[in-house]
């Protein structure tokens, strides 16, 4: 690996989901699987490595969020990595790492019925002026959106409304930006 791989990035993205699940279904304290595509990993790495390389950078990815998460574990097949953090690491996640208000109201608001894009922009604006809000053309998905700034959060927000109700998957502008929709 010829450069200096984002540990940071992935960190983040590991630790944000593991939030974002206990925001959704609640605290426990049990190991949890997330599973990652390679390209996924190659974009929040800043990298572009096939498997092989992949598996060894996941190794070191692996000490290098030891002290935080403990010891993970890595395991791949055809191209879709899991990352298991245990329960220790969870743990951390829920006492180190701060709610984040937007997302928690977002969670809220998506489990609700009557749903439409006008209460779910109310979320976001309720947090700030810089929302993102665009049309898709394809079947996953209608909108994406997002805050312009990064500011409260930096995901972007891809949302299908189907009569009254909303599913959404959230990315980095990087996997958006790759993957496209």
């Amino acid at each position: 690996m010829e450069h200096k791989l984002n540990f940071e990035s992935l960190k983040k993205n590991v630790m944000d989901v593991i939030k974002e699940s206990q925001m959704k279904l609640g605290y426990s304290r049990n190991a949890i699987g997330l599973y990652y595509q390679l390209d996924s990993l190659n974009c929040l790495l800043d990298a572009d490595m096939d498997e092989a390389d992949m598996k060894q950078a996941l190794q070191e990815f692996a000490m290098f969020v030891r002290e935080e998460l403990g010891n993970i574990s890595i395991s791949e097949s055809r191209a879709r990595f899991c990352i298991r953090v245990p329960e220790e690491g969870v743990q951390y996640v829920h006492e180190k790492v701060e709610d984040s208000g937007f997302l928690r109201e977002f969670i809220e608001t998506m489990r609700g019925c009557g749903l439409n894009l006008e209460r779910i922009l109310r979320v976001f604006y309720h947090y700030s002026d810089k929302v993102i809000c665009e049309k898709i053309e394809n079947e996953e998905f209608d909108y994406l959106i997002y805050f312009e700034d990064g500011i409260p959060d930096e995901f972007w927000y891809c949302v299908k409304l189907e009569g009254g109700h909303a599913i959404y998957h959230r990315f980095t502008s990087k996997e958006y930006e790759k993957f496209g929709f």
